[in-house]
């Protein structure tokens, strides 16, 4: 149930104060009541009234004093004002509004006019509070944005996108918490960068490196997987976890094309520097420990697991500008690639040989 208005009814005549009380009480209002100027500003700041009927004539701060001062706190600014007198209307009118007033009533007061004048000054003040509610919840909701904002671009700079953005929104699983995933794990690193780092300036080898992580990272986002880590010259990165997606393999089997494409690109302006660098790359499917790992104040998202392992050996393995992929994920995509057996490789931390494909290239309209 709505809560009846308030109304400060001032006056220094309590004749007066009670025949206004009487009426706006029989009416449904709430009223308080004031005999000076002094006092009315008391209770307004103690009462919070809706609406003020505020006699011109009062012997300790007359009625305009009083509504210049209500008007000059920003609490009050803009509570409704009638000013009420038996003096000059015209002149007093003026006065009125120039020390703020909403309206104007004479004495004797008309009784159908006084509540239609606060019927309306009331329709209005309900108004302007719920456009400040309105304004107030807007802001509220802007500043919440910005802090979520604030928050997803530091993640950001640690997590992969979806992950940050899975950590900021929340939701019913928490995403650092520790799970069992089917996941495909592209590995990939630099061939030469050693012998590079050892013959290179440090400014040679951090532009050289900017350019790789900038090139292969915006890849990585493009095809929305997750960056586990990423070391000088190496990167981990999987499919399907923090955030499920169609078709794993062939998401991660795109990106590395891509890469090794691009990687192409970036590789003919380093060789006209004397830079002979090449990429190559592993990648495997299967099922793996995911969450957060690390201790307070440093942690880190990732995967652990024998697929994860698998990809970083068949990465090792890779020759210059090639991609080997285990066998599972050349079956999860045989009708998007071209690719070539290359045995069984004995890898290490393997008991048995592993099976083992060439990815060539994409098929013709892929």
């Amino acid at each position: 149930m709505k809560t009846p208005a308030k109304i400060l009814v001032v006056d220094d005549t309590e004749k007066n104060v009670k025949l206004l009380a009487d009426l706006l009480t029989f009416k449904g209002y709430r009223v308080v009541t004031a005999g000076g100027g002094r006092e009315a500003l008391e209770k307004v700041s103690a009462e919070a009234p809706d609406l003020v009927l505020l006699d011109v004539m009062m012997p300790d701060l007359n009625g305009y004093d009083v509504c210049r001062k209500i008007r000059e706190n920003p609490a009050t600014g803009v509570l409704p004002v009638v000013m009420v007198t038996a003096l000059d209307p015209g002149q007093e009118r003026i006065k009125g509004i120039e020390a703020g007033a909403d309206d104007f009533l004479t004495k004797p007061i008309n009784q159908a006019e006084l509540l239609a004048r606060v019927r309306s000054l009331l329709r209005v003040k309900e108004y302007h509070d719920e456009l400040q509610d309105l304004n107030t919840t807007l802001e509220q909701r802007v500043q919440d944005q910005v802090t979520e904002l604030e928050r997803l671009s530091r993640l950001k700079r640690f997590f992969s996108p979806q992950l940050a953005e899975a950590i900021v929104k929340g939701g019913a699983e928490d995403p650092l918490k520790s799970h069992r995933r089917e996941i495909t794990v592209v590995f990939l690193d630099l061939r030469g960068y050693t012998a590079f780092a050892e013959t290179a300036d440090p400014e040679e080898l951090m532009g050289v490196l900017r350019e790789y992580h900038a090139a292969m990272g915006a890849l990585v986002v493009e095809h929305e997987g997750t960056l586990e880590r990423f070391t000088g010259d190496g990167m981990m990165v999987f499919f399907n976890d923090p955030v499920p997606v169609d078709n794993p393999a062939e998401r991660a089997i795109r990106m590395a094309t891509a890469m090794r494409d691009r990687f192409a690109q970036l590789s003919v302006g380093w060789k006209k520097r004397g830079y002979d660098l090449a990429i190559g790359v592993g990648i495997s499917q299967g099922y793996a420990t995911l969450g957060a790992i690390g201790f307070e104040g440093r942690w880190d998202y990732g995967a652990i697991g024998t697929v994860t392992n698998l990809s970083a050996r068949l990465c090792g393995e890779a020759k210059a500008g090639q991609i080997l992929i285990a066998s599972r994920v050349a079956g999860a995509a045989e009708e998007l690639i071209e690719a070539e057996e290359v045995g069984a490789l004995s890898l290490k931390g393997f008991l048995k040989p592993v099976p083992a494909f060439n990815l060539v290239r994409l098929r013709d309209g892929a």
